[in-house]
């Protein structure tokens, strides 16, 4: 169980740091490198705008990855999807940039976010799955928050890796020093490979395949919408105010702090590394929380908090203070840790073992583009409207956060079901 947990949560970590280092550098570069002749905001969206093109192609690598991983295995997805999303990571750090090649050079890095989000759209399913599935009743909401806990470690690592680099001078740093850590993710990935070949396929799949391999549905998603059609509801639902908050609380505040709260950009990355570390702790605390309590009143109070959090979050990042730029995003992230946590297991414990990678990848990843995918888009428009206010964007994460009650709400208790 350790060496799978570990497997799991080891792949999910590089494949999150991959993901999240073009969301920083979207945030702070791609828009100089790639945009320079428009508007900085403007330049910002647009940045922003190639990184949602990773959020589309989610819910098609969960499809894709889902099917194979619910017909050849759980293993066979998390080795391909690794290997997917390093060498995408690894040639964005080799891109040319704007004055080099032109138009070329956002198309390139269109087409590799493409590429990334097909990675991370089919990993999550097999990762959680195989915690999951290796688990037993009472704890599998803390071996699957564990697997989790593996994102804001990638994250921890992107800002931090991100953090060191952008403290080399401005020129050296946007003609080199940003490349650096996407070129280090092939290192990640070398250990990732080894220790996922060496972890066992998922022993509830193999006893489903054993017991009647002849009953493996020829389309498990479209399966998966037949048997659980208000399942795929509830776990889209349930990912509005997780995924929106998340970037709000890490990306989107790069861009209002530095702009608008007069933060200076390490300050910035030091109060995501810090919320980060926080989130190292929490998502299993909420997660084990769960296995005790239940899925839902855990994912109910994160995302009433959220609604609670939402004006007094950018108050503090007003205060122009450090500390209380620092207090605002570990707070954030401490309630989104509070529906992450549960996350795993609960859209687990949704659907049978046939259909379990596909029905669970796929209510998790048609969410993304519409919450996480456009609550970047979404923020900065709504600050430029604003002239830079942020209560819209406070409003947008009460929306988001009704969304996840309701749906929430409508769904049925899982921890005690047996899968």
């Amino acid at each position: 169980m350790g060496r799978v947990v570990l497997a799991s949560f080891i792949g999910t970590t590089i494949e999150w740091y991959d993901f999240f280092l073009y969301g920083t550098a979207a945030a702070l570069v791609f828009n100089k490198l790639f945009f320079p002749n428009v508007d900085p905001l403007v330049g910002t969206m647009a940045a922003f705008g190639t990184s949602a093109v990773g959020f589309v192609a989610r819910p098609l690598g969960g499809v894709i990855f889902g099917h194979y991983g619910d017909k050849l295995g759980r293993k066979s997805v998390l080795v391909a999807t690794l290997m997917l999303m390093g060498v995408a990571t690894l040639c964005i750090g080799l891109l040319p940039t704007y004055e080099q090649v032109g138009m070329l050079a956002p198309l390139l890095l269109v087409t590799l976010r493409l590429v990334q989000g097909l990675g991370v759209g089919g990993e999550w399913g097999g990762a959680v799955l195989m915690a999951v599935e290796h688990g037993h009743l009472g704890k599998r909401g803390l071996y699957a928050s564990c697997v989790q806990a593996g994102v804001p470690v990638g994250l921890l690592l992107a800002n931090g890796v991100f953090g060191v680099c952008s403290r080399l001078p401005e020129k050296d740093f946007l003609a080199w020093g940003w490349r650096v850590p996407f070129l280090l993710g092939i290192l990640l990935l070398a250990v990732g490979m080894f220790i996922r070949l060496r972890v066992l396929e998922s022993p509830l799949f193999t006893a489903a395949k054993a017991a009647a391999p002849e009953a493996s549905p020829r389309l498990p998603v479209l399966e998966a919408i037949r048997l659980h059609p208000r399942n795929v509801l509830v776990a889209m639902g349930a990912r509005f105010a997780e995924n929106v908050s998340f970037y709000v609380f890490t990306l989107v505040v790069l861009t209002y702090a530095t702009a608008q709260a007069g933060a200076s950009k390490s300050d910035v990355l030091n109060g995501v590394l810090i919320g980060s570390a926080v989130q190292l702790f929490a998502i299993p605390f909420f997660g084990a929380l769960s296995d005790r309590i239940g899925r839902r009143p855990v994912y109910l109070g994160g995302a009433l908090a959220l609604a609670l959090f939402a004006f007094p979050f950018f108050w503090l990042v007003d205060t122009r203070t450090t500390t209380g730029l620092w207090v605002a995003i570990s707070t954030g992230l401490f309630i989104h840790s509070a529906m992450y946590g549960p996350q795993a297991a609960f859209f687990s414990e949704l659907f049978s073992t046939r259909v379990r990678c596909s029905g669970a990848s796929l209510g998790y990843q048609l969410a993304s583009p519409l919450a996480g995918g456009l609550a970047p888009l979404i923020a900065t428009a709504l600050l430029k409207w604003a002239d830079g206010k942020p209560w819209p964007v406070s409003l947008y994460l009460i929306a988001m956060s009704a969304i996840t009650l309701v749906s929430v709400w409508c769904a049925k208790e899982t921890n005690r079901t047996e899968l």
